[in-house]
């Protein structure tokens, strides 16, 4: 007997047949004499259409009252299934993030899991019920309704994973598993029967969005093995569990695309200290994150600051960005929206060498000319013109054997 958390997401409970669907596999894994907890998302669509709605009075909604109204999501589909369960003979029972006591911070819309006291959970799994929980949800010190942002599901389910010991963390969705590369763009792309929490968290961090990059940070501090699979059928899944040695015989794991991503540079900066600090100082204070950061030192005392930002923020970003250049002296800003970032990613690299000089020479070979380069010890990032993305992840894929 093992305790289980399982999670589906929003197109595996969008509607009433596909949440039949979960019910029966939910039921499946009760008769095996399995205690369960099951975390649910809101229907496929029903987030963004309510924020639709909510921006149909105001541009800027209160965000308190937003995440009031975001959190019904998730309220309706536990009921759903949570009453599919019950009129099919098995007990159930639904709850709110502040019924399971999710405790977050203050930050709504964003906020982050404090603590989970999961005494009400741990009641009902001793009455043998069926333990059905919002996810995406939990309230902060002042019993107001938070919600954890997008993806927040999987961090929900994770951490209560983690805050009762389960044996093991399934995250249902609409995918079969976690892939060397995007199927999508690279038909020979490949299912990993494991990953390691650091490659997962690289790769989420790089434009994979199988899972939120939360909920791996969780599996990994609290060593969660979390089971990716498909809701639509029953094979098995990838495991992201701790790094073991035989992992380090495949050198590159996966390879990442990321077109949501703009790059600025401030030309002919002076080169002294105080200047970075004036210029990301202003950028972290917006809630803007900043990826990729390169400065190249001129002559004369003087430098070139080039970094990269999400899209979304991009215009906020340059707008500090010329303000930062007017104080500091610099000569000109130069913008690229049209980028991509491609990444190779893998434990593998830490004991073998030459894993840049391939992904460069490969890049070459097809005249991709790269524009910035960052390292970490598993992961080799370049970005690139956006309109040869897809060709760069498919020769990379070839070129460092991830075709079968």
């Amino acid at each position: 007997m093992a305790l289980i958390v399982q999670k589906y997401g929003g197109t595996s409970v969008a509607n009433i047949e596909k949440i039949r669907n979960v019910a029966e596999r939910v039921a499946e894994e009760y008769d095996k004499g399995n205690d369960l907890i099951v975390v649910l998302s809101a229907m496929a669509g029903v987030t963004n259409s309510m924020t639709k709605l909510a921006k149909q009075i105001t541009a800027t909604p209160e965000s308190r009252e937003l995440d009031v109204l975001l959190s019904t999501g998730e309220q309706t589909t536990i009921a759903l299934l949570a009453m599919t369960l019950i009129s099919t003979g098995y007990p159930a029972i639904s709850m709110l993030g502040h019924q399971a006591d999710i405790r977050t911070n203050d930050t709504f819309g964003k906020a982050r899991i404090l603590a989970i006291h999961a005494d009400r959970i741990k009641k009902f799994i001793k009455k043998k019920k069926i333990v059905v929980v919002a996810g995406f949800q939990g309230w902060n010190a002042n019993g107001d309704i938070t919600t954890l942002g997008r993806g927040g599901s999987d961090t929900s389910a994770v951490a209560i994973a983690a805050a009762l010991k389960a044996d093991v963390c399934e995250i249902f969705t609409d995918v079969n598993g976690i892939y060397t590369a995007d199927p999508n763009i690279c038909l020979k792309a490949q299912k990993l029967n494991e990953i390691s929490y650091d490659e997962m968290l690289e790769m989420s961090s790089l434009g994979a969005k199988i899972l939120q990059i939360r909920s791996v940070e969780f599996a990994k501090k609290y060593n969660v093995p979390v089971h990716v699979r498909s809701s639509f059928c029953k094979e098995e899944g990838t495991m992201v569990v701790a790094e073991h040695s035989n992992m380090e015989s495949l050198v590159v794991s996966g390879i990442t695309c990321n077109k949501n991503e703009a790059r600025i540079t401030l030309k002919k900066v002076p080169d002294q200290p105080g200047t970075a600090v004036k210029l990301f100082t202003p950028i972290s204070r917006a809630g803007i994150l900043v990826d990729m950061i390169i400065q190249n030192t001129r002559s004369g005392g003087q430098t070139d600051m080039t970094f990269t930002v999400p899209q979304s923020d991009f215009a906020k970003a340059v707008e500090i960005s010329r303000k930062v250049a007017e104080e500091v002296g610099a000569e000109e800003i130069l913008t690229a929206e049209n980028i991509a970032k491609i990444s190779v990613t893998g434990v593998g690299m830490k004991s073998h060498s030459g894993v840049a000089a391939k992904m460069f020479a490969t890049l070459a070979a097809e005249n991709i000319n790269i524009r910035l380069i960052s390292t970490s010890e598993i992961r080799i990032s370049c970005v690139i013109e956006a309109k040869y993305a897809e060709l760069a992840v498919q020769v990379l894929h070839t070129a460092f054997e991830l075709d079968s």
